[in-house]
């Protein structure tokens, strides 16, 4: 079974030609061939790349470029502005391109919070009709995930960084899983799926983070394991600990059956999103 991060970031160093609006945590640059570098030290097949929102905002064009150089390791996602009229026609052209699984609503403050707003309802009613997935990042809105995935029965939605407040420096937030139980709410909705995407980054202790095990565990019980994706949200996760301990701490022995880890390090990905990296 192929080993696929749920979730990786590329991008290029700040300049005129393609600014960035922000700055995400991270390296001065992350290219492709630097990601592809990083997984073949440590024996993870593919990824999906999520066009990164903090620098680019909807400009996915570093992402396509990364895809066409890298095409058997990367998928694609894109973040899509819900707020745009033509929201619609975007998602349509993206889905006709080559490599991409889905779309993401990076669920800021401008975005409404009301679960019959028009415009996330496009999102997700034209991402079903085009058999995309849409990526949440919903911190502190998973009450309205819930309503939206109830509104959109045929669309799956995805739970971004297990819907919780994740940190771009040390040390872990003082209670990270309080909101555990508004997660784990939501999985009667048989369309909602989760990433386990940047758990460590919520430990306590050293690597292999052990603390981080019980609450996982819990995620993966209530929602199953083929609703639940790993992942290392790298390069987000870069000032905690490196990618290697993102992926080793999964593989440790005293904890996953080589059958849920292979399900939870690539099998569930490949159902849900409908791709898998081609063999080296």
């Amino acid at each position: 079974m192929a080993t696929i991060d749920v979730q990786v970031h590329c991008y290029e160093r700040n300049h005129p030609g393609r600014p960035w609006v922000s700055v995400l945590a991270g390296p001065p640059e992350v290219t492709g061939a630097d990601m592809i570098k990083a997984m073949d030290e440590v024996g993870v097949d593919g990824a999906l790349l999520i066009s990164v929102f903090a620098m680019y905002r909807w400009d996915a064009s570093y992402a396509v470029g990364v895809h066409k150089q890298f095409p058997n390791r990367f998928a694609l996602i894109k973040p899509v502005n819900p707020n745009d009229p033509k929201v619609g026609e975007t998602i349509e052209e993206w889905a006709k391109m080559d490599g991409t699984v889905a779309v993401r609503i990076m669920m800021n403050p401008d975005v409404s919070s009301d679960p019959a707003d028009p415009g996330i309802n496009k999102v997700l009613s034209t991402a079903g009709k085009n058999d995309l997935a849409v990526n949440l990042m919903c911190r502190g809105r998973l009450p309205q995930v819930a309503e939206l995935a109830k509104r959109n029965p045929n669309t799956t939605l995805v739970v971004d960084h297990l819907g919780l407040e994740q940190p771009f420096h040390p040390p872990a937030p003082k209670e990270p899983w309080a909101e555990l139980p508004l997660l784990l709410a939501l999985a009667p909705h048989k369309n909602i799926v989760v990433k386990i995407s940047g758990a460590c980054t919520l430990s306590h202790e050293p690597f292999p983070y052990k603390d981080i095990r019980k609450p996982v565990d819990q995620i993966l019980n209530t929602f199953g394991l083929d609703r639940c994706m790993w992942g290392t949200d790298w390069t987000r996760a870069v000032n905690l600990l490196t990618y290697k301990q993102g992926v080793d701490s999964f593989r440790a022995e005293d904890w996953l059956s080589d059958s849920d880890r292979a399900t939870l390090m690539g099998g569930s990905l490949s159902k849900i999103y409908g791709w898998a990296p081609k063999k080296r």
